[in-house]
């Protein structure tokens, strides 16, 4: 059910906004804010166009990664810094630093405040009096997540690059991985270290962790036992496990021969490079293996990855793991015959099938209309346009050089679908549509179909 919320702005007149309008207004205006502040003379190093950086601000707030110049020559330290809070802001959600804001001021959270909150972290059936809880964790897990990961970082970096250019080069990552950005400060992401444990591990580490979503970190936190944990924690942490593992064995093993990837390095290597690229499609964007180079199965797979995502109420996007598992359990239970969609012992209720099975399908149109236009107005392979709007819609940014060589009509059409990846494409829709509960019953009638 959408909450219409009230604004009264200039002449007494009233707004009546709901939290997926004002949510969506909110990343218009961080939007705009950035693009200002990256056009300020001493945040480039070079000339970048008012369309260059309204880009580059839209990726870095809808945490994606995608970019049409180089981050770490064409922007000074005052634009990285810009990109990084912006990149922090689209993680953890707008409505989470207003909250906190509020509570620091020891002002009073309102309704209209936790409803928004619940709305930008994607909880629909979270309770309104736990949410502040959850954000003051959501905040403290954050900040001391990505402190260790600076500390990890800078025992590898430091020594490499000297104090000053280390510590930066730590900060700037550790933000990035935590919040699913894949922004990097070097042209070729992370290539360099294809093969560094400490960096895979730590880089992984983080994306992986806020892909699985807030409330799995929180319920993990209280109840500390598998056992105990709510059913959508418990599918998170097991599609998650089962996804990582089989997108590594499948590219170990499509990329094995590839000179052009892992084929030429050694056996540990092959697994480092693998694993890193098996589980950064699911909104990550960075690589340590050059996609363009990968064989067509393996852009294929990465394509799926990229669709199905990161967790909900996560930093990640897609459409989400868990609806995923509930369409491939609700397809299972069709199939057998049966009448409800269990798992760990669990009904799923209807309803969430059938949001589930909108939120695929709501999807599967936007990328589709995206790459219909994106095959008129850009010449090039229909596969690298494909790849490039399904990494868009992710928020993943992962590219296989395409972004680059982008018309300007082509940039603002894959601008629009990361907005509608990190917005989500159901609460998207709520922008535009007004939820009416209808009292009228119609007779049922059978419709054919399969």
């Amino acid at each position: 059910m959408i909450k219409i919320i009230s604004l009264h702005p200039l002449r007494g007149k009233t707004i009546r906004l709901s939290p997926p309008q004002i949510l969506a207004l909110g990343f218009l205006v961080f939007i705009i804010v950035g693009t200002l502040l990256l056009k300020l003379p001493f945040a480039t190093t070079v000339s970048v166009s008012w369309l260059d950086a309204l880009f580059t601000a839209t990726s870095a707030i809808t945490v994606t990664g995608l970019v049409v110049v180089d981050t770490g020559s064409a922007y000074s330290l005052f634009g990285e810094i810009v990109i990084m809070s912006l990149m922090q802001l689209g993680g953890l959600g707008l409505m989470t630093f207003s909250v906190l804001l509020l509570m620091m001021l020891r002002r009073k959270v309102g309704l209209h405040q936790r409803i928004l909150t619940q709305e930008s972290l994607n909880l629909n059936e979270a309770s309104i009096g736990g949410l502040l809880r959850l954000v003051k964790l959501l905040f403290v897990f954050s900040i001391a997540i990505e402190a260790i990961a600076f500390v990890l970082l800078s025992i590898r970096w430091i020594p490499e690059y000297g104090w000053s250019e280390g510590i930066h080069q730590s900060v700037f990552h550790s933000i990035s991985a935590f919040n699913n950005a894949g922004f990097s400060l070097w042209s070729d992401s992370l290539s360099g270290y294809v093969g560094d444990p400490l960096v895979n591990i730590v880089i992984t580490g983080l994306f992986i962790t806020g892909g699985l979503g807030f409330t799995v970190l929180v319920d993990i936190w209280d109840k500390k036992s598998f056992r105990k944990l709510s059913l959508h924690s418990k599918l998170m942490l097991v599609g998650t496990f089962i996804i990582n593992i089989t997108a590594l064995l499948t590219l170990f093993i499509l990329e094995f021969s590839n000179p052009e990837t892992i084929g030429s390095f050694s056996f540990t290597d092959k697994l480092w490079g693998s694993y890193f690229q098996a589980v950064t499609p699911r909104t990550a964007g960075f690589n340590s293996l050059p996609i363009a180079e990968m064989t067509v199965p393996s852009i294929l797979f990465l394509m799926l990855l990229m669709f199905i995502g990161a967790g909900s109420g996560s930093t990640g996007s897609g459409i989400k793991v868990t609806t995923f598992i509930v369409m491939l359990l609700a397809t299972v239970s069709f199939l057998r015959g049966k009448s409800e969609t269990t798992v760990f012992n669990r009904m799923i209720k209807v309803h969430t099938i059938v949001r589930a099975l909108s939120i695929m399908i709501i999807s599967i149109l936007a990328i589709f209309i995206a790459v219909f236009i994106l095959s008129i107005t850009e010449a090039a392979p229909i596969m690298e346009i494909i790849f490039e709007v399904i990494s868009a819609f992710g928020t993943v940014g992962l590219s296989m050089g395409l972004t680059t060589d982008l018309t300007s009509f082509g940039k603002c059409i894959i601008m629009v679908m990361m907005f509608i990846g990190r917005l989500g494409p159901l609460t998207l829709a709520f922008v535009f549509a007004r939820q009416k509960q209808s009292s009228i019953r119609h007779p049922e009638e059978e419709v054919f179909t399969g």
